[in-house]
C-alpha cells in the first residue's frame, strides 16, 4: 500500500499526489475488504432478517443480525470515506481553478483525516485468521523482578484498559491476584470490540520495564518482566469442547478485588484446573459463585479449543501464548524509565521516547507494525 510521505516542515506538499495516493488505497481496500461482495450479501442477510419466523431460533437470528450489522458497518465506512475524498478532490480542483488558497488549510486538514482512517482500514488486511474479528482474553503475569514486576503488571493492566477505552472497547476484568506488598501477581480479563484479538495478539510475549524502583529504600535501578497471553474469546467453544466434571477440579475462595459489597464477605469466586491439561482459570468479578463459575467455564473452553487447534498445528505456537521464561532475553519489547526514556519494541524496531503516552494505551505504532511484520515475514498469525 503506496503512501504520500508527510511534507516536512515549511515544505509545500503536493496535495494532487497525496490525493492520487488516497485514491489508490481506498481502491485496494475496497478490493481487499470484497466491497461488491459486501453489497450480496448485506442483501441476503437483509432477506433473511425480514422472515417472520427468525427469532424461532434466536441463536441463528442473532448471528444473522450481528453479522448483518458488521457488514453495514464495513459498507457505511468504505463508503463515507469515497464521499470525503470525492469532495477533497472537488474542493483541490476549484483551489487550483480559481487560484484560491483560502480553502488551503481545510484541505490539508481534510487530506490528513482521511490518512488516519484509510490507516486503520489498512489493518483489516492484515487479518487472516479465523479469530481475528473476536473479543480477546488477556492474561498477565509477573515474572522476574519481584515487588516491582507485580507493580509492572498493574501498570501493563492499566496500560491495555487505557488502549481499549481509546477504540471504544469495552474490558471486563474477571479475575486479579494481589501482589504480596504491591501490584498484582496476575490479571485475566477479556477485552470486548471487533478485532480485539487480532489487534492484541500483537501484543503477546514478555514486557520489560527498566525503572528507579521505588520499592527500593536506596531507590537502585530495577528490571522486571512481565507476560502477556492473549487467547481469542469463543462465546460458543462450550458447544465446541467437551469437558468431563471429573476432569475438573474446583475451588472457590473470597475475591481479593474491587468488586462491590460482596467482595471479601463470601467464597464466591471460583478457581477452576482441567486435570488432564493443567489449565487454570479464575473468575472472582461477578456477584455470585454461580456466575462467576459459569464465566470460568466459558474461559476454560475457549483455552480447551485454543490448545485442540494449536496440536493440530504442532508445529506452531498455541494461541494462549508464548510459554518461554518471563525473564531476561525472551522480551518483546523494553520500556525505559532510566537513565533516559524510550520504549522499543525488538521484533520491529519501532521506537518512541514517548514513554507516559504509551503506558497511557498509546500502543497503535507498535501493534500495526508487528502486524505488518508478520504479513511481510510470512510470520504465521496465532489465529491461523
Amino acid at each position: 500500500m503506496a503512501r504520500a510521505e508527510p511534507a516536512a516542515p515549511g515544505e509545500q506538499r503536493d496535495l494532487r499526489a497525496e490525493l492520487s495516493s488516497l485514491r489508490t488505497r481506498l481502491a485496494e481496500a475496497e478490493g481487499y475488504l470484497g466491497l461488491d461482495g459486501l453489497h450480496a450479501r448485506r442483501a441476503e442477510l437483509e432477506k433473511e432478517a425480514a422472515r417472520p419466523d427468525l427469532w424461532d431460533d434466536p441463536d441463528n437470528a442473532r448471528a444473522v443480525t450481528s453479522q448483518l450489522g458488521k457488514i453495514s458497518d464495513d459498507i457505511a465506512l468504505l463508503e463515507d470515506l469515497d464521499q470525503a475524498l470525492s469532495d477533497a478532490e472537488v474542493l483541490h480542483e476549484l483551489m487550483v481553478e480559481e487560484r484560491d488558497d483560502s480553502v488551503l488549510r481545510e484541505l490539508t486538514t481534510t487530506l490528513d483525516d482521511l490518512e488516519g482512517r484509510l490507516s486503520g482500514v489498512e489493518l483489516r488486511s492484515l487479518f487472516s485468521g479465523p479469530y481475528d474479528e473476536r473479543d480477546a482474553i488477556v492474561e498477565l503475569h509477573a515474572g522476574t523482578g519481584g515487588t516491582d514486576a507485580q507493580d509492572w503488571t498493574e501498570m501493563l493492566l492499566r496500560m491495555y484498559m487505557r488502549w481499549a477505552e481509546r477504540r471504544g472497547f469495552a474490558v471486563e476484568v474477571d479475575e486479579v491476584t494481589a501482589g504480596q506488598e504491591a501490584g498484582l501477581l496476575s490479571a485475566t480479563a477479556i477485552v470486548k470490540g471487533r478485532f480485539a484479538y487480532g489487534l492484541l495478539s500483537a501484543e503477546r510475549g514478555v514486557h520489560r520495564l527498566v525503572r528507579m524502583s521505588p520499592f527500593d529504600a536506596q531507590h537502585r535501578r530495577q528490571t522486571s518482566f512481565a507476560l502477556a497471553a492473549v487467547t481469542p474469546f469463543l462465546d460458543d467453544a462450550a458447544a465446541e469442547v467437551v469437558i468431563d466434571d471429573k476432569d475438573l477440579r474446583v475451588d472457590t475462595y473470597r475475591s481479593s478485588g474491587a468488586g462491590g459489597q460482596h467482595v471479601n464477605k463470601t467464597d464466591s469466586a471460583v478457581r477452576i484446573t482441567h486435570l488432564p491439561t493443567g489449565i487454570v482459570v479464575s473468575c472472582q468479578n461477578e456477584r455470585s459463585q454461580h456466575q462467576n463459575r459459569a464465566r470460568a467455564m466459558q474461559i476454560l473452553a475457549a483455552k480447551l479449543l485454543d490448545r485442540q487447534e494449536a496440536e493440530r498445528r504442532a508445529a506452531m505456537e498455541s494461541l494462549s501464548g508464548p510459554k518461554e521464561d518471563v525473564s531476561w532475553g525472551n522480551q518483546i519489547r523494553s520500556y525505559v524509565l532510566a537513565p533516559y526514556q524510550l520504549v522499543k519494541d525488538l521484533r520491529t524496531g519501532v521506537e518512541t521516547g514517548n514513554v507516559e503516552a504509551v503506558l497511557d494505551g498509546d500502543i497503535e505504532d507498535f501493534i500495526e507494525a508487528e502486524l505488518r511484520r508478520r504479513r511481510t515475514e510470512g510470520a504465521p498469525s496465532p489465529s491461523d
